[in-house]
């Protein structure tokens, strides 16, 4: 594998990404659609019928702009609601969602938990705190709120796919390929369940499997940005190169600041020989997220082509330091320490390479070394 692969899962991706799965990392999670619009009149404790009807009409109010996604009106409304019936669940499950949507996670989830203290079985809400709770990198949590409501949820495609989702966090691909296939069984026309069950697929080298289900995908939605960036990955790996680019540079019309897009193309620049324009790519995603050690690889590729030795080691150490399954990672270390003329330390860094199943660092390991 040479770039990024990534899970769909909405539009908008910033920070506190998701663990990887890597191969890549996945791209953010974003797709909270299970929004409870409910009308509640019951008079809560200590609250008039007035205060009731008030709190009712205010959250209607916020209903009409969440939907016209002016998201800080939402808010604004939701919480005139809330302050005529703090009881009121609905009220604190849609002002996390505007929240969310607004990119205000620590407050969506603030209210999603105040949502369930408020009412202990408001099963919508756990699958909405279980999608942030997977975003912000709690896949354990995410995981035992969707189990919590597995009973009312289970025929949805859409909860297994977040339920596969959080098992592939937490590296069991059993359940995950298990929870994705029911949801292509429920329903063959989500687009999200058969690129993010292409990706696990990708990441168990079943490659011909993985490009039926990206394939899929993209048919059914042209702009799922994580299948044309998957798809570019598939088309890297038979080293199509040129094809590649035009799927990842889609992906960017979608998402134009995404870092591992913008990583991945920058690698196919450089594969294309167009380092130039390869380096301002790498350095804005790792801009947007310094940890990634894929970009980290990509920048020592970029300084190994210009024989820039010293620059070309510091980056694929950073690399090593961060994910030392990054691939080929220590067939370009070796190469990078035999380039500052250090023999010794290029056959140590293959032999790490072969051992971890980096199969180009074990060649150039026995073409070198032996």
């Amino acid at each position: 594998m040479t770039t990024q692969i990534s899970l769909p899962i909405g539009s908008s991706t910033q920070k506190g990404q998701t663990p990887k799965e890597q191969i890549g990392h996945p791209a953010r999670l974003h797709y909270l659609r299970y929004t409870l619009f409910l009308l509640i009149l019951a008079v809560g404790s200590g609250c008039s019928d007035s205060n009731a009807d008030e709190a009712a009409q205010f959250f209607l109010r916020g209903n009409l702009q969440l939907q016209k996604r002016e998201y800080r009106e939402a808010i604004r409304y939701y919480t005139e609601a809330l302050d005529k019936k703090p009881d009121f669940a609905d009220a604190y499950n849609n002002r996390g969602l505007a929240k969310y949507r607004n990119g205000d996670r620590e407050g969506a989830l603030a209210d999603y938990n105040r949502a369930i203290d408020t009412d202990p079985d408001f099963g919508a809400t756990y699958l909405n705190r279980a999608e942030v709770r997977l975003e912000t990198g709690d896949a354990a949590g995410s995981l035992a709120d969707l189990q919590r409501i597995e009973r009312e949820y289970k025929d949805s495609s859409f909860y297994q796919v977040r339920l596969a989702d959080s098992y592939v966090r937490l590296n069991k691909p059993a359940p995950a390929q298990a929870a994705y296939d029911r949801a292509v069984q429920l329903d063959p026309r989500n687009a999200e369940a058969l690129t993010n069950r292409g990706a696990l697929l990708y990441s168990q080298k079943a490659y011909e499997q993985a490009e039926s289900d990206i394939r899929q995908a993209l048919l059914l939605n042209p702009r799922q940005d994580a299948a044309l960036n998957n798809l570019s990955l598939l088309l890297a790996r038979a080293e199509n190169y040129t094809d590649a680019l035009t799927y990842v540079e889609r992906a960017l019309l979608v998402q134009p600041n995404q870092p591992y897009y913008l990583n991945n193309k920058a690698y196919l620049l450089l594969m294309l020989n167009r380092g130039e324009e390869a380096l301002p790519l790498v350095q804005e995603s790792l801009r947007l997220d310094p940890d990634n050690a894929w970009a980290h690889r990509t920048t020592g590729i970029y300084f190994l082509n210009r024989r820039e030795a010293v620059k070309a080691l510091a980056s694929f150490r950073q690399a090593e330091r961060l994910d030392a399954s990054v691939d080929d990672l220590y067939y370009y270390l070796g190469r990078a320490e035999q380039a500052s003329g250090n023999r010794q330390a290029a056959c140590e860094a293959w032999q790490r390479g072969e051992s971890a199943g980096d199969l180009r660092a074990g060649a150039e390991r026995r073409k070198q070394c032996i």
